[in-house]
């Protein structure tokens, strides 16, 4: 039994590092490496920053990935397993498949919870860091602080939207400032500069060729059209940046950060179970979906003994496509108080676990 279990194991733990870090490799590079590359190339930040960033990214990304290596790395094992007649060989030896797969189900069950402090107390901590650290780009890198084609509200009182970034050059300039009880004041400028002043907390727009709206000086409320040459607005950084180092995402919190921040807003008389709750069934969903893969993967894997990789990636990618499908809406539905947040976060995990049970015990009783 020793040596059954050593090699279930091994085979196991072998397609499952390959697979962890296949994905990975494949989700850090949709998810930033444009981007990343974007900053270091195009807005000259520092490239030992944007490598933070990147480290930053792959806990957060981790907690998805395990589960789904976890799966593809199951069904692999078991369908080559099965196509190599082992399975039949285990079971006319008298070890019944559930004994067989134990030592792997107890090895899903410690990453499980593995996952869960990874994603309770990492990964949080890392998407924090990940924010704050993007924050501090924006105002050391002052290109970085800006989108192109986006509506950019970080500044007090300004809205901007800027067609065209080319590192600190600036094309097609929109700003905007709402005026409490009048018009909005808005100022466009054809071309532009930034300019960082970090020892005052400045950023400072150096426009050019525009037009700018100014209050009259009889009737404040109504505004005259103004024709520029050049036009520098200041911009004050520091509010932006301090909001940055203290507020905190669900995302960001840790089980018990949610939870005291359900019981501090709710002495405050603001409802917030709904969303916070939310995200702590998001965070135990994605470590116990590990479980569930694995109970599903196994019946799968043996039934469709396939050893060709295209199949079984194909048939992980339409399990974890609606898996996912399914967390998402859950969240959605949980968040908006449509339901309760443990039933509609682990419902995917109650009918995928659920099915590969069944499938599970079917299988035994052959």
């Amino acid at each position: 039994m020793r040596i059954l279990r050593d090699h279930f194991l091994k085979e196991f733990g072998r397609t499952f590092a390959a697979c962890l870090l296949l994905l990975l490799m494949v989700f850090l590079a949709g998810r930033g490496l444009v981007k990343m590359a974007d900053l270091v190339f195009n807005r000259d930040v520092d490239p030992l920053l944007v490598g933070k960033l990147f480290l930053y990214t792959t806990p957060f990304l981790l907690t998805f990935v395990i589960p789904m290596s976890v799966l593809m790395a199951t069904l692999f094992t078991f369908g080559k397993l099965s196509h190599d007649n082992e399975i039949t060989a285990v079971r006319a030896s008298g070890v019944s498949i559930f004994r067989a797969s134990l030592p792997i189900l107890a090895a899903v069950l410690v990453l499980s919870a593995f996952s869960y402090l990874l994603s309770d107390r990492v990964a949080s901590t890392a998407h924090y860091a990940y924010r704050r650290l993007f924050a501090q780009i924006g105002i050391e890198s002052p290109a970085a602080a800006l989108e192109e084609g986006t509506f950019v509200k970080k500044f007090k009182n300004f809205i901007i939207f800027v067609y065209e970034i080319d590192k600190t050059k600036l094309k097609g300039i929109r700003i905007y400032q709402p005026q409490e009880g009048g018009p909005t004041r808005t100022i466009i400028a054809e071309r532009g500069e930034i300019i960082s002043v970090p020892e005052k907390n400045l950023l400072i727009l150096s426009l050019s060729h525009g037009t700018s709206d100014e209050p009259d000086a009889r009737d404040p409320s109504k505004l005259y059209k103004l024709t520029f040459k050049s036009y520098d607005l200041p911009l004050n950084i520091a509010t932006a940046r301090d909001v940055e180092d203290l507020g905190k995402k669900p995302k960001d919190m840790t089980v018990n950060e949610l939870k005291d921040e359900i019981k501090r807003l709710g002495e405050d008389g603001i409802e917030a179970t709904y969303p916070l709750a939310a995200e702590i069934h998001n965070k135990l969903a994605l470590a116990l979906s590990s479980i569930a893969f694995v109970l599903l993967g196994i019946p799968l894997g043996i039934t469709t003994r396939r050893t060709e990789k295209s199949i079984n990636f194909g048939i992980a990618l339409v399990l974890m496509t609606a898996y996912w499908t399914l967390l998402i809406g859950g969240k959605a539905l949980a968040q908006k108080g449509i339901a309760p947040p443990f039933i509609s976060l682990q419902f995917a995990n109650f009918l995928v676990g659920g099915a590969g049970a069944f499938l599970f015990a079917r299988m035994a009783r052959n």
